[in-house]
């Protein structure tokens, strides 16, 4: 990632925030507007208090200042089934495949991040290395509380009419999938004990019971993808896993990091995760008679937070 610094630039930018007048979105979650009604230099501020949304500028022209404030869980840090991170909330932002007309920074501490290029300007360089390629996903971390900001800025182009800087956004509390830190790889690829087993059924977007069909590992975006027919669905926040048949068996992908090391087991699963971007990501997955096991003592013991169907 480029860090810009220039004191010009951000000043140029200051001024502009000072003096252009603000439009505020009416939607919590989603934003959508014209660069055609919007004064060339101005700067539209956009107020979001939603955890996930759609930002969609046509014609781009000026700037956006977008601030995202969702309502997430109050306390040090948002429940999570592999551990907590202090209070520190990770946000993700997956641009569109037609990404055009504008160039996305990460706004903080006075300086300029930039994450997510013009497409328009990337197709006209020469690439020579793949490493130069930037990922599909943008993720960055934040403490609760503490104040950043996206700042779209449009890119001058002589025919504007196909230009479209659209993209999806993401906030959550200590999960970070699509970030790759090394510890927070080894974290999601550890077995989860009892008690994050127990948090996982209660918190996850999608709780499944149901065997391995097929695993296969896509190098390129270092992922493994886990093929799983279920046999019960005892929660999913989306329609993850389809009906087929006539046999009330349903079917979906569940993915994780390739560097897990998933491999096809023999056996009926309890799969948890939560959904990213509209895929889901492996969270707890421990064997379903384990399961039942550490349900069990628990329930007995009260110490259950939440009530789920077992055999």
């Amino acid at each position: 990632m480029l860090l810009l610094t220039p004191f010009a630039l951000w000043t140029f930018l200051l001024f502009l925030l000072k003096t252009a007048y603000s439009n505020y979105s009416v939607d919590q979650c989603n934003w959508k507007g014209s660069g055609l009604s919007q004064e060339p230099g101005s700067v539209e501020q956009i107020f979001l208090h939603c955890a996930e949304g759609d930002v969609e500028w046509l014609y781009p022209v000026g700037a956006l200042r977008l601030s995202l404030s969702p309502r997430l869980p109050s306390g040090p840090a948002v429940p999570s089934s592999r551990g907590s991170s202090g209070g520190r909330i990770t946000a993700c932002i997956k641009p569109s495949e037609s990404f055009r007309g504008a160039q996305i920074y990460l706004e903080r501490d006075g300086e300029l991040q930039l994450l997510v290029r013009d497409q328009h300007q990337q197709e006209e360089e020469v690439v020579e290395e793949e490493e130069g390629v930037e990922p599909k996903v943008h993720c960055f971390s934040r403490l609760a509380g503490e104040k950043v900001a996206l700042f779209i800025q449009s890119t001058l182009h002589r025919d504007i009419s196909r230009r479209i800087a659209a993209f999806k956004y993401e906030l959550r509390g200590d999960w970070s999938s699509g970030l790759l830190l090394p510890q927070q790889i080894e974290r999601a690829c550890r077995p989860c004990n009892d008690t994050e087993v127990l948090m996982a059924v209660c918190t996850s977007d999608f709780v499944v019971r149901g065997h391995i069909r097929t695993v296969v590992h896509d190098a390129e975006r270092q992922e493994s993808i886990v093929s799983v027919s279920t046999t019960k669905i005892y929660r999913q926040k989306y329609t993850l896993f389809h009906p087929i048949g006539k046999y009330g068996k349903s079917f979906g992908e569940v993915r994780t990091f390739l560097k897990c090391g998933v491999k096809q087991g023999v056996g009926s699963f309890i799969f948890t995760g939560h959904v990213h971007f509209g895929e889901a990501w492996l969270g707890c997955a421990p064997r379903y008679k384990d399961f039942k096991r550490i349900y069990e003592v628990a329930k007995e013991a009260h110490e259950n937070q939440c009530e789920i169907e077992s055999d």
